[in-house]
């Protein structure tokens, strides 16, 4: 059965298509998204605070290993549909990092079917929003060569600080820091702000993404059908991918299911904020096209229930 939130999205989306005056202010979508950022950082914080640290490592480890390695494999995909080298490395860069959105839906919906996972998973969000980032940058600057015929550079201090310190990794990061030193006890007295609203601000924020994504549908005839083809079936291979990696890390089902979604999904907020700053040559409408436009609706919407068939399918008794 489709979880409610993703109704909102739909309803979006269907507002744009059919031309409605229908808007969110531009500071409530901010809040919304502070809030969504900090509460499920929280989450993951109390849990990781029950963790032995030294546990997680290899967890770690293999969440930034999977991120950085994505855009290597998708590129050269990329540039047999035609995309130039630049283009093909920023939108691979989209694919290597993770929507927490995305991640958002998945761990409502397999709450709502009852499915326990780990409960440090927003640890592997955190984790995972940088490597495919820096991978995409390395990927696009290899042999590159400015105007004048020199080595194209690229300022590694100011982009670090936009990746790393950027509102979504801070966020993340501080909640998940926050929940991890104050633990369930210490944040009790806000659990009622950041724990009983999430999927009410998770469904409004949603609504939000369709209007948007709804308004980009028609970009889609510009770019042909084997970028769409690209958005669709990369999804799926790549979840393959992450429940694969989470079989062999000794994961729950839950765990490979959200593992699986992390490596699906395609992140429109973080990559394209550091890829216009570090490859401002890239067609930026071309990869939140894809990002946005194609791969979050199917993964929100078919997706995340296929990714958990998939790691029922692969996890022995599951």
């Amino acid at each position: 059965m489709i979880d409610v939130v993703v109704l909102f999205f739909l309803l979006g989306v269907f507002a744009r298509l059919v031309k409605s005056d229908l808007r969110l202010p531009e500071a409530l979508y901010e809040t919304l998204s502070i809030y969504l950022l900090l509460a499920i950082g929280l989450k993951g914080g109390i849990e990781l605070s029950k963790q032995p640290m030294m546990a997680l490592l290899p967890q770690m480890l293999a969440c930034m290993a999977l991120g950085f390695v994505i855009p290597f494999v998708l590129t050269p995909v990329l540039r047999l549909l035609g995309l130039s080298r630049v283009d093909a490395a920023a939108m691979a860069a989209h694919y290597g990092s993770v929507s927490v959105v995305t991640f958002a839906v998945a761990s409502a919906y397999l709450t709502a079917q009852g499915v326990a996972y780990e409960a440090h998973a927003a640890l592997w969000v955190a984790i995972m929003e940088a490597p495919g980032i820096v991978a995409g940058i390395l990927l696009a600057r290899l042999g590159a060569r400015g105007a004048d015929g020199q080595a194209s550079r690229v300022n590694w201090g100011e982009l670090g600080h936009d990746v790393f310190f950027g509102k979504s990794v801070l966020l993340l990061a501080g909640g998940l820091v926050i929940g991890a030193v104050m633990g369930e006890t210490g944040t009790a007295p806000i659990a009622p702000v950041f724990t009983a609203p999430f999927k009410g601000v998770l469904a409004l924020f949603l609504l939000e993404l369709g209007l948007v994504a709804g308004g980009r549908l028609g970009e889609l005839r510009r770019h042909g059908l084997g970028i769409v083809a690209f958005a669709l079936i990369t999804p799926p291979v790549l979840a393959l991918g992450g429940a694969l990696t989470g079989l062999a890390l000794g994961l729950s089902t839950g765990g490979m299911a959200i593992l699986a979604t992390l490596a699906a999904s395609a992140s429109y907020i973080a990559a394209p904020t550091a890829m216009r700053m570090a490859v401002p040559e890239a067609n930026a409408a071309l990869s939140i096209t894809a990002a946005l436009g194609i791969t979050f609706p199917f993964n929100i919407v078919l997706g995340v229930p296929l990714y958990l068939e998939l790691a029922r399918w692969l996890q022995p008794g599951g």
